[in-house]
């Protein structure tokens, strides 16, 4: 059996091994999520929310943004609380008020140390036991929790209405007034918000941690780390280390790739142009403007960290809330990268195979119209939804659903999916006469058409949830479209993709790329897939989730480890011979990708995977920092790598505007790490230092991030995003002065 047959198995082994217990521990979600009772109900019988004001509430919060307008159980944004952990935190000092004031007539703050341990000890027999009765299918609650809820819900009335005495909280949070336009709306959501924050501190059946496996800490309720959380944080460094010893060893005996001396010209003068190859510019078009425009949501967004009320003293918020400014701002650029690298195999199947299948042109155009109206259709449908122009069902179909990169409507995820399997169809025909010619590439190719299918079918999974689904259901499969379709399949598409760009250019040998290629995704499989199971530590999911997680999601960052040997192996292309000076950007944008995925997704994505780290800093600016240099620094470099290469191509002849494009390289890089350090990064820790001391509800509340040396580090981030902004601007402007200024080459 040869190394490729071998690795060809190993790779489905990996997958289907994978997946079989991705699936397994998703059944056992269900069965274990947080009941959603029929009612809650006081002691005394007393009826205080219905199922359906839980499930109505969850919806509401939906509508105003849901993960975009502050976080539940820690996901979501980053200027308002996360309000589980403000509830609960809010909910425990009124009632040690409460049992303060009756037994020695003074505040909870007033009293002996001794007296509030032995009040804490009161609150959490109370707080923590779990009076989920299956059989009536209800919650019983205590009067004091009752008179807290009534409490907390007239806070959260007037936080979320119109109240005057929350003017100036409303601005810390970038809460516009009136966003919440009715007391029985209202009321539903504080249904909602004291469900999930129940969940928080319950104890599961049987156990004594709770459904969030005690997650937010805040030692008044008793919610502090677990030996689970000790033990699977040390258990995912000691094998992270292992791991990469492992890998260092294998890669050391393995050697180097064999050299291949380079051609005398660029073969990709030869290649034929199709009719359809012709139409992928206009992708390129849309995707740098959707790029300018992500960045100038995205200067809004960073703004209300500051003002949250408005836009240097304009009235923005009751036109563009932050929750609508945030949600586009992320969702494009899941648009603008997924585009990009869309058009690229639009580009690559057809010139695999040298002509078009019928109708690949009407194909290709279809789509592309298509994809306007999901992203301007999705787009206007969130900002109706938020300013609450639709009801409960109207919104699911077509506003915003509140999760955090799927916030589009269910009508619009059904047009993308089937968006998707057209593109799909548009691989696939013009590579199966390829196929079937049995040539050298086949197994690339075979590669390359399971990493589209993948990318087309697995969006699907963002389809599994309903209006009404348990959140802990909802987040299991929202992971599989950010983890798994984002961060998993898209990875596999892009390594496939620039092997087979190198193997085209004459760079590499096909059975080399394709030994890389195998090997690769088998490595990057092994921790990607169960890797899903380290955002879900805390959303409600059974114990075995963090010992998945933490074990897995230390693999992931393995083979980022050896990321500098790919930086300097495309380095050195860039340096093969004449002609690829050609193609040094789209190069040097490949180089930028190994680096930020050294440091983004390995340096700053480790810092939050260890069970031990993310329990105190999930939901804070640490979350930001991997996010933007993960999401941009990786996939975003690579969407106008990869969009480069494509145009060096269709532009074969055309001399570049080198400095412009140098000034957008330098300026994105250099933009980016600053708004990382000076920015992201310090506000992150200074937030990760007072959850420990304090907890979350501390870390993210207004008193601690209207710090005045708080603030001066929000505007920080200004020297950054300025620099970053002249990068934007300047790939847009070459792209349009490439495009519309010359003509496309036809060399046959």
């Amino acid at each position: 059996m040869n190394k490729e047959k071998k690795l060809w198995i190993l790779f489905a082994a990996v997958v289907i091994c994978s997946f079989s217990v991705l699936g397994y521990y998703g059944f056992e979600i269900y069965q274990q999520s947080p009941p959603i009772p029929k009612a809650i109900v006081s002691d005394t019988g007393e009826t205080i929310f219905t199922e359906a004001d839980i499930q109505d509430g969850q919806n509401i919060w939906q509508s105003i943004g849901g993960q975009e307008l502050g976080s539940i159980w820690g996901h979501g944004a980053y200027v308002a609380p996360d309000w589980t952990a403000d509830w609960l935190h809010r909910e425990a000092v009124y009632i040690l008020d409460v049992y303060a004031e009756n037994d020695f007539n003074k505040q909870f703050t007033d009293i002996t140390d001794e007296q509030q341990a032995a009040l804490k000890i009161r609150l959490q027999n109370d707080v923590r036991k779990n009076t989920f009765n299956a059989s009536s299918n209800t919650i019983t609650i205590s009067q004091n929790r009752v008179a807290a809820i009534n409490y907390l819900s007239n806070y959260y009335k007037g936080l979320f209405t119109n109240d005057p005495a929350f003017d100036k909280l409303r601005a810390d949070y970038a809460i516009p007034k009136n966003t919440v336009k009715d007391d029985a709306k209202m009321q539903k959501m504080n249904a909602f918000f004291f469900w999930a924050t129940w969940a928080t501190v319950t104890e599961r059946p049987n156990s004594n941690v709770s459904y969030t496996h005690n997650w937010p800490a805040d030692e008044l309720v008793g919610n502090a780390p677990t030996m689970d959380l000790m033990v699977w944080s040390g258990v995912s460094i000691i094998l992270l280390i292992l791991c990469i010893g492992v890998l260092v060893f294998y890669h050391v005996k393995s050697g180097e790739d064999e050299e291949m001396p380079p051609p005398a010209e660029d073969p990709l003068l030869k290649q034929g142009m199709t009719p359809s190859m012709h139409l992928i510019k206009k992708y390129f078009w849309v995707v740098t403007l959707l790029m300018v425009l992500q960045m100038l949501l995205g200067i809004v967004t960073a703004h209300y960290g500051v003002e949250g009320d408005g836009f240097y003293g304009f009235a923005l918020d009751q036109i563009l809330p932050y929750s609508v400014t945030r949600t586009w701002h992320t969702q494009l650029a899941i648009f603008w990268i997924a585009t990009a690298w869309l058009a690229t195999g639009l580009y690559i199947a057809p010139a695999v195979a040298g002509k078009d299948p019928k109708f690949q042109k009407f194909g290709v155009n279809f789509l592309f119209f298509a994809l306007l109206i999901i992203v301007l259709g999705s787009m206007i449908g969130q900002w109706f939804g938020v300013m609450q122009k639709l009801n409960y069902l109207e919104n699911f179909w077509f506003g915003h659903q509140g999760y955090e990169y799927v916030d589009l409507g269910r009508f619009w995820q059904i047009f993308l999916f089937v968006g998707l399997i057209l593109w799909l169809a548009l691989m696939v025909r013009p590579l199966l006469p390829v196929l079937k010619r049995k040539t050298e590439e086949k197994n690339l190719i075979i590669m390359f058409l399971i990493s589209c299918t993948a990318i087309a079918l697995f969006y699907a999974s963002g389809l599994m949830w309903g209006q009404h689904t348990n959140l802990a259901i909802a987040e299991y499969w929202r992971w599989w479209v950010v983890h798994l379709w984002v961060e998993g399949f898209f990875e596999v598409f892009a390594t496939v993709v620039i092997a087979f760009l190198f193997v085209r250019l004459g760079l590499l040998k096909t059975k080399t790329a394709t030994l890389n290629v195998l090997l690769a995704t088998i490595v990057f499989m092994s921790g990607g897939i169960l890797g899903t199971f380290h955002h879900l530590y805390f959303s409600g999911t059974p114990k075995a989730i963090m010992a998945l997680g933490a074990t897995f999601s230390a693999l992931e960052v393995v083979p980022l480890t050896l990321i500098g040997y790919e930086a300097y192996h495309n380095y050195k292309l860039s340096k093969a011979t004449k002609w690829i000076e050609d193609y040094k950007w789209p190069i040097y944008f490949m180089i930028a990708v190994a680096f930020w995925n050294f440091l983004g997704a390995g340096i700053f994505g480790f810092i939050i995977n260890p069970p031990i780290a993310l329990y105190y800093i999930q939901g804070l600016n640490t979350t930001a920092l991997h996010a933007h240099t993960a999401l941009f620094g990786v996939y975003g470099m690579l969407g106008i790598g990869l969009m480069l290469f494509v145009l060096r191509s269709l532009y074969r002849n055309v001399k570049w505007n080198n400095k412009l494009i140098k000034v957008s390289f330098w300026s994105l890089n250099i933009g980016l790490l600053a708004m990382a350090l000076l920015s992201l990064l310090p506000m992150g820790v200074w937030q990760a230092i007072e959850s420990i001391e304090h907890g979350m509800w501390y870390a993210r509340s207004s008193e601690l991030m209207q710090n005045p040396n708080m603030i001066t580090l929000k505007w920080m981030r200004t020297i950054g995003d300025v620099i970053f902004a002249v990068g934007i601007v300047s790939i847009c402007w070459f792209v349009f002065d490439l495009t519309l200024k010359n003509k496309i080459t036809q060399n046959n």
